[in-house]
C-alpha cells in the first residue's frame, strides 16, 4: 500500500472535502471507528465499504437523538 492509498475503511481526505449529504446537501463528518460518513443535518450515517462511501439514503443508518 502506498502512502497515498487509504486503508480499506478510510476515505481519501480530498474526497471528504467535496462530498455532501445527498439528502440535506449539508456537510459530512467522518467517523473513522464506525467507518461512516455522518450527516448531522439529515441524521443519517452513510457506510464506507472497501474505502468507498455508499451515498444512498436506502443504505444509510438513521441516527437517533
Amino acid at each position: 500500500m502506498s502512502a497515498e492509498t487509504p486503508p480499506d475503511n478510510s476515505v481519501d481526505p480530498k474526497l471528504l472535502e467535496i462530498l455532501v449529504c445527498p439528502v440535506s446537501r449539508g456537510t459530512l463528518r467522518y467517523d473513522r471507528e464506525a467507518a461512516e460518513l455522518i450527516s448531522d443535518k439529515a441524521k443519517l450515517a452513510y457506510p464506507i465499504r472497501d474505502g468507498m462511501p455508499i451515498m444512498l439514503e436506502a443504505e444509510a443508518r438513521r441516527i437517533e437523538d
